[in-house]
């Protein structure tokens, strides 16, 4: 946190990933994968082996659920099943991860932006669905861009987006590609432990900062004279 305080520049944005940060949808992600499994002849996997698979993006997870290679053609169908079950039953059970709501309203008054590996028809039925669209400025989901996280590409367009540089945005997330993504653009890097990413993964990739959780985000923001509050409109 000393090195953090060293910085001669403030944060102008943060930026959220979406599964395992923003809303667990682990149990409708699993339950998706195992009915595209079970159509193609595939054995099920058990939803807690499944929530290990994800974050590289929607055919990163059927592949190493099918333990085919990427490119392999006999993911395609497989691929194709997951996403239209996925898209049909993606509320089932999703919702937003605990203290979501509170830590959206306490960080009102900086712009927010969502970057997410999910693919953009997904991430739209989930954030809208929810009720969180109109917190977000920007959301870069998979298929906007030809490279996702941990790829820089993906901040370095919501930063152009929201008019700020790149070093100035906070990346937050569960997962190692949310930390390198951030890194690799230099912003600041926040770490949410109990989200879909094993914990040793996400300790390993070393964020700058890491939270039990994500209610502990505004005060550790305020903490460092970084949270402006939005103004009382009463």
């Amino acid at each position: 946190m000393a090195a953090l305080m060293q910085h001669d520049r403030r944060p102008e944005a943060v930026v959220f990933d979406l599964d395992g940060t923003l809303v667990d949808s682990r149990q409708d992600i699993a339950t998706a994968v195992n009915h595209a499994l079970t159509a193609h002849g595939f054995p099920t996997r058990p939803p807690e082996y499944l929530t290990t698979l994800v974050g590289d993006g929607a055919r990163w997870l059927i592949a190493r659920a099918t333990e085919l290679p990427y490119d392999d053609p006999a993911v395609d169908p497989v691929f194709a099943a997951y996403s239209a079950y996925y898209e049909a039953h993606a509320l089932e059970t999703t919702r937003p991860m605990a203290a979501v709501a509170h830590t959206l309203t306490e960080l009102r008054a900086l712009p927010l932006a969502v970057c997410t590996n999910k693919p953009r028809a997904t991430t739209e039925l989930v954030l809208r669905g929810l009720g969180l669209s109109s917190l977000f400025r920007v959301v870069i989901a998979a298929g906007d861009l030809p490279r996702l996280k941990p790829d820089p590409l993906p901040l370095l367009t919501i930063a152009e987006r929201l008019g700020v540089r790149a070093r100035e945005l906070v990346m937050v997330g569960d997962g190692p590609q949310d930390v390198c993504c951030g890194r690799a653009v230099g912003a600041f890097t926040v770490g949410i432990q109990g989200g879909l990413t094993q914990p040793k993964r996400l300790i390993d990739s070393r964020p700058d900062v890491l939270l039990d959780s994500m209610g502990a985000l505004p005060r550790q923001l305020e903490s460092w004279g970084w949270l402006r509050k939005a103004p009382r409109l009463d």
